[in-house]
């Protein structure tokens, strides 16, 4: 049962949608949100390669000086929007402000909630340089999750698209997300990618009984191809509103922790995503 949820509110552009998202998940579990901003001075700080020259470290601190006051404003104005949406719907909060490695303080704060909504694009440098490619991946490799990746603007979450590959943790992923509770009255379809239609039938009809015993109804699809290629195009064909993913086991860390088609999602997708490896 969820009843703690750990809320990036990310930048003052996203904050309204990972808001919505969050709001909407602690009404339906009676559950509490922990918003939190974090600030790293040290990305903020750094310039890059001065040349040399009179007035250049007067130039690189009115920088850092003028970038660290655009951050802080970022985040007050993202809170802001947080507080008010929860205060709108009686929703019980609080909010952790905090200055540092955001990875590390992320991954202290997770130990105690049940889940975390984050935005897809912006978590922590408030449109002030740019975020790091890899941000959600860092997460998640750092044992933060589950996570519900939203975009930045706020979509209701009616049909839910599941890609399963027939790996373990693929199947994990949509056990936990079926555990979860969340959605219940979405429309569910899990669907597999390959070459062997009757492979993908047995997968697909272990995975549709899965759903059913709890509850869940659900229907079913096999495509022939690569997922990498085709889920994101196939997800907004049908409509999809929330892509459940998991991984195929791969050699490299990242990969073994997501996957190539988890990857490509993360860096692509910009429909909302549960993640749970």
């Amino acid at each position: 049962m969820i009843k703690r949820i750990l809320v990036g509110v990310g930048t003052s552009q996203t904050a309204q949608s990972v808001a919505e998202h969050a709001v909407e998940i602690a009404k339906h579990f009676q559950a509490e949100l922990l918003g939190v901003a974090v600030t790293d001075p040290l990305r903020l700080e750094w310039t890059g390669p001065r040349p040399i020259g009179m007035g250049v470290e007067a130039v690189t601190a009115e920088l850092r000086e003028k970038r660290l006051e655009q951050a802080t404003a970022d985040v007050a104005a993202a809170k802001a929007v947080f507080a008010e949406r929860c205060r709108a719907e009686g929703v019980e909060h609080g909010f952790s402000e905090q200055v540092g490695d955001p990875f590390e303080i992320v991954g202290q704060l997770v130990r105690y909630q049940d889940m975390c909504v984050f935005g897809l694009r912006g978590l922590f440098e408030h449109d002030v340089v740019p975020e790091p490619l890899d941000a959600l991946e860092r997460l998640v490799a750092g044992g933060v999750r589950p996570i519900l990746a939203v975009g930045e603007t706020y979509r209701p979450i009616r049909k839910v698209l599941v890609a399963y590959s027939g790996s373990l943790e693929s199947a994990k992923t949509f056990k936990n997300f079926v555990l979860s509770g969340l959605y219940p009255d979405a429309a569910i379809r899990v669907v597999n990618f390959g070459d062997n239609p009757a492979t993908a039938l047995g997968l697909l009809d272990h995975a549709a009984a899965y759903f059913r015993s709890h509850g869940r109804s659900v229907d079913t699809d096999h495509v022939a191809g690569d997922p990498q290629r085709e889920l994101i195009n196939y997800a907004a064909a049908w409509g999809a509103d929330l892509i459940v993913a998991g991984n195929s086991a791969k050699n490299l860390l990242m990969r073994r922790l997501f996957g190539e088609t988890a990857l490509t999602l993360l860096r692509e997708s910009t429909l909302p995503l549960y993640l749970s490896q």
